[in-house]
């Protein structure tokens, strides 16, 4: 009688055994007719997560994973200041604070200010200076005023994590192109039985990636790389792995085992499918020429939706 659902009645060893033959089984198929293959790229059966609308899908064959654009920010305050006193703001936009022609940001009235050259004759102890308003906007519409002492912001330094930050926009940090084994296109996975995961560890992906960004005589460089990305398994279990984890071979020393490195080992406890999300965590490291102090910026990119799907382990009694 063929029974589904239910669990041979056997020793637990030979239970383990007919386990890593039925996963090595499943995973032995090698080659995909290219009209199916283009079939199921076509309908991967994946997508982005509501709040990463930059994601990129893969299934098993990712293919490129295309540009989700710069670096950005996914924590810190951006707000306020003037001169070099963090990252300066006017009108909901980023604006450098210090500029090489307009001269020095003034929070207090969103314009910047530099010495008059050559400097009109002033009262003793008043400097001329040429503002430029609007968060610097107004350049064709500069004015020069008198001041009595400089404004708000004026000669400050280069700002070092503006400058860290300016790097890190320069370049791309790249969600992870997924993979799982067992693979939905391929076959289902049975319950109970280990799964591997594992993503390409290439250095758009993982890093390192440099950048530098110089400003007035101050280099800031920057070091970003992955430093752990966390897999949800889609049924509430999240498996942290530190590294982009081992590709699955049906011929390798561990086929029908669990992964050396990343894996969810206790398998899936029941038949179903699930969507395999994971968010790969970068360390983004910056230093300057004048200060070798390692300081840190968090980020975080999210991956596409892969599936994965569970069956019963389906046995003949007598």
């Amino acid at each position: 009688m063929l029974t589904s659902g239910a669990r041979p009645r056997r020793a637990g060893t030979s239970r383990r055994v007919l386990a890593g033959v039925c996963l090595a089984l499943l995973l032995v198929v090698g080659a995909t007719p290219p009209a199916a293959a283009a079939a199921q790229r076509a309908d991967p059966g994946a997508g982005c997560t509501p709040d990463q609308p930059d994601c990129n899908v893969w299934d098993d064959e990712p293919g490129n994973p295309g540009d989700p654009g710069g670096g950005g920010d996914d924590g810190g305050d951006d707000g306020g200041g003037g001169g070099g006193g963090g990252v300066c703001r006017w009108n909901g936009r980023t604006i450098p604070c210090y500029d090489e022609f307009k001269g020095w940001f003034n929070s207090g009235d969103g314009c910047y200010y530099k010495l008059a050259t050559p400097q009109p004759e002033a009262p003793e102890g008043q400097q001329w200076y040429v503002q430029t308003c609007n968060g610097g906007e107004d350049v064709g519409n500069q004015t020069t005023v008198l001041l009595d002492e400089p404004p708000g912001g004026f000669g400050a330094p280069p700002n070092p994590e503006e400058l860290a930050r300016r790097a890190l926009a320069s370049i791309k940090l790249l969600p992870a192109p997924l993979k799982v084994a067992p693979r939905k296109n391929i076959g289902p996975g049975l319950v109970g039985l280990p799964v591997w995961m594992w993503a390409d560890p290439g250095p758009n992906y993982f890093g390192p990636i440099h950048a530098d960004e110089s400003d007035r005589g101050l280099t800031v460089y920057i070091e970003a790389k992955v430093d752990r990305i966390v897999w949800d398994m889609g049924n509430g279990d999240k498996v942290t792995c530190d590294d982009a984890g081992t590709e699955y071979t049906s011929t390798g020393q561990r086929a029908g085992s669990t992964s050396p490195d990343c894996g969810y080992d206790k398998g899936y406890q029941k038949a179903d499918t699930y969507r395999v999300t994971a968010a790969t965590h970068w360390s983004v490291t910056w230093w300057t020429n004048t200060d070798p102090t390692r300081r840190v910026i968090p980020q975080t990119r999210n991956s596409g939706v892969v599936q994965i799907q569970i069956n019963e382990l389906q046995v003949v009694t007598r």
